[in-house]
């Protein structure tokens, strides 16, 4: 979320710059910094961020006319709106030709007062997004080239060696720094929080990382749980209490599963990232938070959209930082060293030793569609562990699992052309079923490296069945 920030009012009457200020605040504006002499506006500009001037034309010391020469010299970025009592076309022309984005004539109307200055803000806010966006692209191209990341230990949690993880890696250190808010997309158990967490390392955030799930949460918990409630907002809300939204001050707040929010939490979300701003339960003033937001979902939320099931707006304002976290099934080079280290931790914690594996694991566990992804391999592994007595891994328990699973899902698995089984030449007939046989069996038996309770697994039949047509296949050679 962009940090907010403020609209300078330059004049010399203190009178003038209330009446501004009081126009600003009906119009939603408030944060606001004020001026009376000219000439501390340059040192001003030089040590804070402004998005927009209003400078009156005619002030003793530095004219208005001079001083908006000296802003877009230094501070191009800067809008500058120009007020004068004097209605002259050609002082107006003149100003406009220097850069000034408006030019109003006193007395100024209230609307077109507070038009002006929203123009000008949401120029800044624009120029910001471009500005950001070309780091972006900066950064990822650098890193794409070198292929080294900046901050290898951030990523020390996430065992990997897949070069679409790398990719995911290099795109999120381009990103991270960056205070727009991010949508991370992923199926059920591929490490959406732990990517969370990384983006938040590598920020350099002060605050903390808080994350919350906010599935299933009606309107009011969600307001409840995020923004807080003042005391006296419902039965039992005997005091203030801050909600998550505070404790994630100045660092970053995870949304995970928000695309299951109602019509009205999402209004409120999109409130809170476009304006920062959000209410308590039992409150009418609106506060503000700093809280960089990550919005996390296993749902395909461009169908939602399609669907009218979630606000497109609240869709366009997240995607603009968009990671998507491929599934286990397309990275099965990371089954082996996953494997491992769930090997070793579940071991440690059910204070076993250890145990060998046998060769077919992997072989086994690649030719699986894995639907619960990381999560369901690692509690695979461990009721292996649990169930394990001593030597090597037995795989009747994870081979018994996969078998039931395997009529609701099929293993999907990329195996280079050249590696294919050939059908046998059929010269434009149609094949017979024996033909296929074999060649399904053939093909279960390369991809399953020779074992034939594997291969089983990949054919939908038992391992008692395949070995019946083996036999009875080399019987008939």
């Amino acid at each position: 979320m962009k940090k907010n920030v403020p609209v300078l009012l330059v004049d010399d009457e203190q009178q003038i710059l209330l009446g501004y200020r009081a126009m600003l605040l009906t119009g939603g504006i408030e944060d606001i910094v004020t001026i009376d002499d000219s000439r501390k506006v340059m040192p001003l500009l030089a040590g804070e961020e402004v998005a927009a001037v209003v400078l009156d034309l005619n002030m003793p010391h530095i004219p208005g006319d001079v001083l908006l020469e000296q802003i877009k010299s230094e501070f191009p970025h800067i809008a500058v709106i120009i007020v004068t009592a004097a209605n002259d076309v050609e002082k107006a022309v003149e100003c406009m030709k220097k850069g000034a984005l408006d030019y109003l004539v006193k007395p100024v109307e209230d609307n077109r007062f507070i038009s002006s200055v929203k123009k000008a803000l949401e120029l800044n806010s624009l120029q910001g997004e471009i500005t950001s966006l070309r780091e972006h692209i900066s950064s990822l191209r650098h890193h794409l080239l070198t292929d080294k990341l900046e901050y290898e230990q951030a990523f020390s949690s996430i065992l990997t060696q897949s070069k679409k993880m790398r990719a995911v890696f290099h795109y999120i250190e381009a990103i991270s720094k960056s205070q727009e808010p991010v949508l991370i997309t992923g199926e059920t158990g591929v490490g959406k929080e732990l990517i969370s967490e990384v983006i938040h390392k590598i920020s350099g955030l002060k605050g903390n990382f808080i994350a919350v799930n906010v599935a299933g949460l009606d309107d009011t918990m969600f307001s409840d749980t995020l923004f807080g409630h003042k005391k006296g907002a419902y039965t039992g809300a005997d005091k203030d209490r801050a909600g998550l939204i505070v404790k994630a001050s100045e660092g970053t707040l995870l949304l995970d599963e928000f695309a299951d929010l109602n019509e009205k939490s999402q209004i409120k979300l999109l409130r809170l990232i476009e304006n920062g701003t959000y209410y308590p339960l039992g409150s009418d003033t609106p506060e503000k938070s700093n809280a960089r937001i990550i919005a996390a979902t296993n749902r395909d939320i461009h169908k939602m959209v399609s669907a009218g099931t979630f606000r497109e707006d609240l869709y366009y304002r997240l995607s603009a930082i968009q990671v998507n976290i491929p599934p286990l099934r397309e990275r099965i080079e990371d089954i082996p060293i996953l494997v491992d280290y769930f090997l070793e931790s579940s071991s440690e914690s059910l204070k076993k030793k250890k145990p060998t594996t046998p060769p077919e694991l992997i072989s086994l566990l690649s030719s699986y569609h894995f639907p619960g992804n990381i999560r369901e391999l690692k509690a695979m592994i461990f009721d292996a562990v649990a169930k394990h007595k001593s030597g090597v891994l037995s795989l009747g328990c994870i081979n018994e699992y996969i078998m039931k699973k395997g009529k609701l899902t099929q293993p999907e698995i990329s195996i280079p052309e050249q590696e294919l089984s050939s059908m046998p030449d059929i010269s434009g007939r149609f094949p017979t079923l024996k033909e296929v046989e074999d060649f399904m069996i053939s093909e279960a038996l390369k991809r399953s490296n020779g074992n034939q309770g594997i291969a089983a697994s990949l054919l939908g039949i038992t391992r008692q069945a395949l070995n019946s047509r083996l036999k009875k296949a080399n019987k008939n050679l």
